[in-house]
């Protein structure tokens, strides 16, 4: 017990976003652990940096409060792209300390819904389709890679988001596999959210899972 105090605060983040015909989807797990205890299996994720645009990472808040400052500063409106700049700016300048990807989306007049991966080291990439980063993000990767479509609805997209982070969690056990998955739905009509049980979705989406894990068997062999 008294090791775990010294060890680092962490909170294993597994975070994505997925684009829809109408806007974008980002979810996180939710669980906080120092050492081999969990200190929270209820923690945010996922922040407001601006009006219909979040930011999806471990230190959501931290980064949150940064871009607030620089938009007063600039006394500029914040667009989904600008806020990714300002967010791979924090990264890069942190590179050495704070070792995290994060991801920014959401949906404004000019583009629309988009979403921006932002790795290790603060590089932006241009809009995709989806965005992983954290724990098991290989892995999701293959998921999305044959899960995502065009043209999917609200419903779909978030169910999509649901079961990646729920996989993740699964695949990933230990202490911190209990808790929930946050999800934040933004579009034209402004953001919402919820939370839900991984567990659930663990036993509801349990066929698909191991689908998805001999399929990805049966491609590893072609390798």
């Amino acid at each position: 017990m008294e090791m775990d105090r010294l060890l680092p605060h962490s909170t294993e983040a597994t975070i994505l976003g997925a684009t829809y015909e109408g806007g974008v989807v980002l979810g996180a797990n939710s669980p906080t652990s120092t050492g081999m205890h969990v200190t929270s299996r209820l923690f945010n994720k996922i922040t407001e940096l601006a009006d219909n645009v979040y930011v999806c990472a471990d230190d959501a808040q931290i980064v949150s409060d940064y871009v607030r400052h620089l938009r007063i500063q600039l006394g500029q409106p914040t667009t989904v792209r600008s806020a990714a700049n300002f967010v791979s700016s924090l990264s890069y300048n942190n590179k050495v300390t704070h070792q995290t990807g994060r991801i920014v989306g959401g949906w404004d007049k000019y583009d629309g819904g988009n979403i921006y991966g932002i790795p290790v080291g603060g590089t932006v990439l241009e809009p995709q389709r989806f965005a992983i980063e954290g724990r098991e993000s290989s892995y999701l990767h293959a998921f999305l890679d044959r899960a995502w479509r065009e043209g999917m609805n609200q419903e779909e997209a978030e169910k999509l988001v649901v079961n990646a982070v729920s996989l993740a969690i699964a695949r990933h056990g230990g202490a911190s596999s209990d808790g929930a998955v946050l999800v934040v739905t933004i579009s034209k009509d402004g953001a919402t959210s919820g939370w839900y049980s991984s567990i659930q979705r663990r036993i509801q989406d349990l066929n698909s899972m191991i689908k998805l894990l001999k399929l990805l068997t049966l491609n590893s062999l072609y390798f």
